[in-house]
């Protein structure tokens, strides 16, 4: 059996758990290294996140900016120049467009003008933009607004 005589351990390599509240035989005992009195000396505390010990806490502290419009829509936005792959002959809608990965379907399509189309297509959108709306017509195709 190979002994722990050779074995020499660095300075500070084995450390003593912490023992609480097991009396004052382990240096910790009374109040367990909690100190006297006050919330974390008291069994159950946890503090909310963000609290400061009674100071103005930080997120109260920094200057507020700008505003959030409650009638704001979020939409699924594709350009005109990413609909050229599509043949004049297929209806392109929002369901086709997440067949092929180009949008996630969680939101209303909304279609926008960037880019130009030569053929007509017939697209099916929640919304359009007057550029989009405009170039489709253009090109001989058809626009048709889903509710």
């Amino acid at each position: 059996m190979i002994g722990l005589v050779g074995l020499r351990l660095k300075r500070g390599a084995v450390k003593r758990k912490k023992r609480v509240g097991c009396g004052p035989g382990s240096g910790h005992g009374k109040s367990a290294t909690r100190g006297t009195k006050g919330y974390k000396s008291r069994a159950g505390h946890k503090s909310k996140p963000g609290f400061e010990g009674g100071q103005n806490p930080l997120y109260r502290r920094i200057p507020k900016r700008g505003f959030t419009n409650i009638k704001s829509r979020e939409y699924e936005i594709i350009n005109l120049e990413l609909l050229k792959r599509f043949d004049s002959s297929i209806e392109v809608t929002p369901e086709l467009l997440k067949k092929k990965g180009m949008i996630d379907g969680k939101l209303p399509l909304k279609i926008l003008g960037q880019g130009q189309i030569e053929r007509p297509l017939t697209i099916k959108a929640h919304a359009f933009s007057k550029s989009a709306a405009a170039k489709i017509t253009q090109a001989g195709g058809k626009i048709e607004q889903i509710k």
